[in-house]
C-alpha cells in the first residue's frame, strides 16, 4: 500500500504543470516548546490540521511541499511561522505582518 502511495505521489509531481503554493494556514506565530535531539516535521504546505507541526496532508494536497524536518540543539521555545511565507523557514520572520498575508481570506473548506 505504501509503494502505491508513492508511486501516486510521483506520479502526480511527474505531470503536475504547475508547482504547489502554500496556504496560509495562521496569520501569526505559533508558540512551541521543543526538546533537544527530537526532529519536528514543520509543515511547508499549510495545510495541516496540526500546525505548526505535519500531519501528512501536503501527500494529497501539495504533494511537491515536504515538510521541513528540523532537530533543535536544546531545549527552549520556538515561535514556529504560521503564514509560510517566511524567508527562515521554519520560523517567524514576521512576514504574518505584512498586508498580504493580513488581508488573506481562505478559500471554503481551507
Amino acid at each position: 500500500m505504501r509503494l502505491l502511495q508513492t508511486l501516486s505521489v510521483d506520479l502526480r509531481r511527474a505531470y503536475s504543470s504547475k508547482p504547489s503554493v502554500p496556504i496560509i494556514a495562521a496569520k501569526h506565530p505559533f508558540k512551541l516548546e521543543v526538546k533537544a535531539g527530537k526532529v519536528y516535521p514543520w509543515c511547508a504546505c499549510g495545510h495541516s490540521k496540526k500546525q505548526p507541526l505535519c500531519d501528512g496532508s501536503h501527500r494529497t494536497a501539495a504533494p511537491d511541499l515536504a515538510p521541513l524536518r528540523f532537530t533543535p540543539t536544546e531545549d527552549k521555545t520556538l515561535w514556529l511561522c504560521g503564514c509560510k511565507q517566511t524567508k527562515k523557514a521554519p520560523y517567524c520572520d514576521g512576514t504574518h505582518k505584512q498586508s498580504h498575508v493580513q488581508s488573506f481570506v481562505p478559500e471554503s473548506g481551507t
